[in-house]
């Protein structure tokens, strides 16, 4: 699944299409300006969209080019709608790099995940960017640092082994986390309250109570799946500063010291910029920036049951015992 850690974050980040991030007014142009709640902030709730064909950092063949023309768009946007599989019932024939450079390569997915499922959106964002992040310039995540290479090294190698128990999956695969806020759960809400801000993901059902009175982080010591956020506002904007992450979740290489800088901009009626700073230094050899203009939707949050008793887990297990019970026997015959 895509770029969440991020809406959580994140997260990282269902309507066909996400409407124009606000431009520049011109000279004659009316301003717009976001409607008030009771306690006098922006008003930034409803549930909200960010499904999108752009992708988090920019392909490599469009390596250089920072914004489509409008054509460029067009035809991008097109070639990926005929490319993609939106029949429930079939299997996928297009990746992620099938449809930026046109090519079509099979996935053997079946029908567990085509583009019927994914929902990854039907239109690149509004300021036509080839990524999603916009620093650095070159649009790419900043390369890991040597501490966060051997930090992401250890774990590779620790997932190949057998799992021995339920610690040993990932925390997607036990529902306790997602890695990301992104396909097949494209929406989450926000919903402002005096004193707090909610941000309700539809995966997982996570929900981040963020609060809005100047209190301080939790102590170091105390460490949470999401993070440790707190809320301020700057102007009309809604800015949420998230530390304290637990060493079992990562985004992209991060770390336990990951400071995520979160910011929640109401731009058009219908539209809620999203922007989100990186600033791990022990993982990342800079900060790095993303923004995404999220669109309005009207459709309800549904439940994600992920898979409810955990049955999957159980199989998962057994299946681990009987492939050591099979290399088992097979080193007793060997050894007679």
């Amino acid at each position: 699944m895509r770029h969440r850690f991020l809406v959580l974050m994140v997260m990282l980040v269902a309507v066909s299409a996400i409407p124009v991030a606000a431009q520049a007014p011109n000279a004659t142009a009316k301003v717009w300006t976001a409607p008030r709640t009771a306690d006098g902030h922006p008003d930034l709730q409803g549930r909200w969209n960010y499904s999108t064909l752009t992708p988090l950092e920019r392909p490599a063949e469009l390596k250089g080019k920072a914004v489509f023309t409008e054509d460029e768009a067009a035809a991008y946007e097109k070639r990926a709608v005929q490319s993609a599989n939106v029949d429930g019932n079939r299997q996928t024939t297009a990746t992620a790099r099938g449809l930026i450079n046109g090519t079509q390569e099979t996935q053997d997915l079946a029908s567990a995940y085509n583009e019927f499922w994914w929902d990854r959106g039907t239109r690149v964002v509004g300021t036509r960017r080839t990524s999603l992040i916009v620093d650095p310039p070159d649009g790419k995540i900043p390369p890991l640092t040597p501490q966060a290479q051997k930090r992401m090294a250890a774990l590779a190698e620790a997932n190949q082994r057998l799992a021995e128990g339920p610690e040993d999956r990932p925390l997607s695969e036990r529902c306790i986390v997602r890695p990301n806020t992104g396909p097949p759960n494209n929406n989450f809400e926000l919903v402002q309250i005096p004193g707090y801000v909610l941000i309700f993901n539809e995966q997982i059902h996570d929900a981040r109570i963020i609060p809005m009175d100047g209190r301080p982080h939790l102590p170091q010591n105390i460490r949470q799946w999401m993070g440790d956020s707190r809320g301020h506002w700057e102007a009309n904007t809604l800015v949420v500063d998230t530390t304290n992450f637990t060493d079992k979740t990562n985004f992209r290489g991060s770390g336990v010291n990951m400071h995520l800088i979160e910011r929640f901009t109401r731009t058009a009626p219908d539209t809620l910029l999203y922007q989100f700073t990186v600033d791990d230094p022990q993982s990342f050899a800079s900060r790095w920036t993303a923004e995404i203009p999220m669109g309005r939707t009207q459709d309800p949050i549904f439940e994600y049951a992920c898979h409810e008793g955990n049955y999957s887990m159980f199989g998962t297990l057994s299946g681990a015992r009987l492939l050591e019970k099979a290399a088992a026997d097979a080193s007793k015959k060997g050894a007679r």
